[in-house]
């Protein structure tokens, strides 16, 4: 099964600050480990909400609010893909994660069909 693993916005994040030279190295041996256990399927980090939009959609058509957005700890700062056996192993990987103190990841099923599912559920929505 593969997971997003979301690593949530905290203030300094937000304020567009690195992480320490340390912490990039803890991070980068982490994901090397991942990569050694066929687990990292990709990932990224994200610029700040004042680099971003939201768009809204309504039945009257949509709204586009630029960012910065002010409920910090409902943004991602950065995610990753992990290809893994069940959820409690994503726990097992995340609780390794070397996030700051006062960080927050979530973990999230893809939610994922074949196309023979697609298929068949396109063709009982007709």
């Amino acid at each position: 099964m593969q997971v997003m693993v979301l690593g949530k916005a905290t203030r300094e994040t937000e304020a567009g600050a690195l992480p320490s030279e340390r912490a990039w190295e803890e991070m980068e041996r982490f994901h090397e480990e991942l990569i050694k256990a066929g687990i990292l399927v990709g990932g990224a980090g994200l610029k700040p909400s004042s680099a971003g939009v939201r768009v809204g959609y309504s039945g009257e058509g949509t709204t586009v609010t630029n960012g910065p957005f002010p409920e910090t700890r409902e943004l991602v700062a950065g995610y990753s893909i992990w290809e893994v056996t069940s959820i409690d192993e994503a726990i097992a990987w995340a609780r390794r994660f070397p996030m700051p103190e006062g960080s927050e990841v979530e973990i999230r099923p893809i939610f994922m069909y074949s196309a023979e599912e697609v298929s068949e559920i396109m063709g009982q929505t007709q």
